[in-house]
């Protein structure tokens, strides 16, 4: 049973109306138990719902959310699949190079071409694809973690701790992104892990803002001081009644904090700070293949950048669709 009306239910028992008058601050008349139970059913009712009906977006809104799914979805599989398919043989190990001519262009043993060390810039940049959205997922849910949690403390507690955590995102955030990455990347040295870390830390603040403005708003709701009138601890009230009031707009933030780790991350794997260099990666090929391109070996470029550029675009449509479905939601 929801809190507002549990307490509306004790208030009206003869044993217990006149405890729960004394631990309650506002009337719990019989006309405002009424509204009280009309609110909270309607509440339940819109959750029970889910989401709302496809028909209902726009179209435009369809299209960036269909969209950007399937561009996000087919990079996902590739990721899965493509150990297996190179298990199989039917792509080649993206660290062989010795067997393989120097600057082929493409053709249909090699479909994107070979760069200048020989390597094959199909497998390399597949396997891309993989590593890219390994770091990235770590990445965004490293900062979800870090800043969710903050975010609702901050919140709810007030005080001190909230100005402090303020303080600190805003300088955070005041930073630019890259540059607190590659600072960061720096330290930490290369790695998937550590990539993730570097590209993290700028997402934080946006995560602990979102959720502590709507704590704050949702905090002072007839449902969350019923609850702490009877006795829910600041545990409970966190967990159990405001966390999923106030973490609807994350996974839109996830998905647009996601196309940004991606042009991140390559950026730190131009600069030789991302991933070792055994492992295929966009930004480094993007790198590598920069000597090549004034003798005309376009294609050791083209196709890692525009893998970079396809799964930024995906996240962000996948983000923009989420954003008008949980506006129109609401």
């Amino acid at each position: 049973m929801h809190p507002a009306e549990e307490l509306c239910r004790r208030s009206g028992s003869p044993k217990t109306r006149s405890a729960a008058n004394r631990s309650v601050l506002f009337d719990l008349s019989s006309d405002n138990c009424a509204d009280v139970t009309t609110t909270t059913n309607h509440a339940y009712k819109r959750s029970l719902t889910g989401l709302m009906r496809w028909s209902e977006l726009s179209k435009l809104s369809r299209w960036f959310l269909a969209t950007g799914l399937g561009i996000v979805a087919a990079f996902a599989a590739i990721a899965v699949l493509v150990p297996l398919l190179a298990g199989w043989g039917w792509i080649q190990d993206p660290t062989e190079a010795l067997s393989n001519p120097i600057n082929a262009a493409p053709s249909t043993a090699h479909w994107f071409g070979t760069t200048r060390q020989g390597y094959d810039v199909f497998a390399r940049t597949l396997f891309g694809a993989r590593a890219a959205l390994r770091v990235v997922a770590a990445a965004t849910i490293l900062s979800a973690f870090a800043g969710v949690p903050l975010g609702l403390l901050a919140g709810y507690l007030g005080g001190r701790l909230d100005k402090f955590l303020l303080f600190l995102m805003d300088t955070i955030y005041t930073l630019p992104g890259l540059l607190l990455s590659i600072t960061l990347a720096f330290v930490v040295g290369r790695g998937v892990l550590n990539a993730a870390i570097a590209v993290s830390i700028s997402y934080v603040p946006q995560y602990f803002r979102v959720v502590r403005n709507h704590t704050v708003s949702v905090k002072t709701e007839l449902f969350v001081e019923a609850a702490r009138a009877l006795g829910a601890s600041p545990s409970r009230v966190l967990s159990r009644y405001l966390f999923g009031n106030v973490v609807q707009s994350v996974p839109v933030l996830f998905a647009l904090n996601a196309a940004d780790a991606i042009l991140i991350l390559s950026s730190l794997g131009f600069l030789g700070l991302g991933l070792p260099e055994d492992v295929p990666e966009w930004g480094y090929a993007l790198k590598e293949a920069l000597d090549a391109l004034p003798t005309g070996v376009w294609w050791a470029a083209f196709f890692p950048g525009l893998a970079i550029a396809l799964l930024a675009v995906g996240m962000a449509l996948l983000g923009e669709g989420l954003g008008e479905l949980f506006h129109e939601r609401h």
